[in-house]
C-alpha cells in the first residue's frame, strides 16, 4: 500500500498511496485515518447476531411480562433487527439479591442488529424499571 520515494523534499517524505504522490507524510496519515472512518461506518451498517439475557422483577403479571417482551422485540424490530427467537426461561432464584429482588423471570432474546442501533437498546434497557439485570453478547466472534 506504501511506497517510499528515493526523494526528499522540502516538507519532508514523498509518499505513495494507491495511485496518489504526497509530499508530506502529515497529509498521507490524514488520508489513512479518513480511510480508516469510512471502513468503521461500514462495518456499522452490517448486521451481527446478538443475545440478549435479562431479567425481570418477579412482581409482574404474567400479561405484563408478555407485554414487556413484546415491547423489547417490537422494540429491536423497529430499529431494522430479526428476532431469531425468544425463550422464557421462567421465575428463577437469584444467586444474591438484585435490587431487593430474590428472584426474577429469565428471558432469552436471539436477534441481529446493526452495532451502532445496540447502543440505543442498551440504553433503552438501562432506563427501564421492570428489568432487574440485563446482559448483551455478540455471538459474532
Amino acid at each position: 500500500m506504501y511506497k517510499r520515494a528515493n526523494n526528499l523534499t522540502s516538507s519532508g517524505i514523498v509518499v505513495y498511496i494507491t495511485g496518489i504522490w504526497y509530499n508530506s507524510v502529515k497529509s498521507a496519515k490524514e488520508l489513512e485515518v479518513a480511510r480508516k472512518i469510512i471502513v468503521r461506518k461500514t462495518e456499522d451498517k452490517k448486521s451481527r447476531e446478538y443475545e440478549l439475557v435479562y431479567i425481570l422483577t418477579p412482581e409482574m403479571s404474567d400479561e405484563a411480562l408478555e407485554t414487556r417482551v413484546n415491547n423489547i422485540t417490537q422494540f429491536i424490530t423497529s430499529k431494522d433487527g430479526t428476532i431469531i427467537g425468544v425463550d422464557k426461561w421462567g421465575k428463577k432464584k437469584l444467586a444474591y439479591p438484585i435490587k431487593h429482588f430474590l428472584e426474577g423471570n429469565y428471558i432469552l432474546t436471539k436477534f441481529t442488529m446493526s452495532p451502532a442501533r445496540c447502543k440505543e437498546l442498551e440504553a433503552n434497557l438501562r432506563i427501564s424499571e421492570d428489568i432487574v439485570r440485563h446482559l448483551l453478547v455478540n455471538v459474532d466472534s
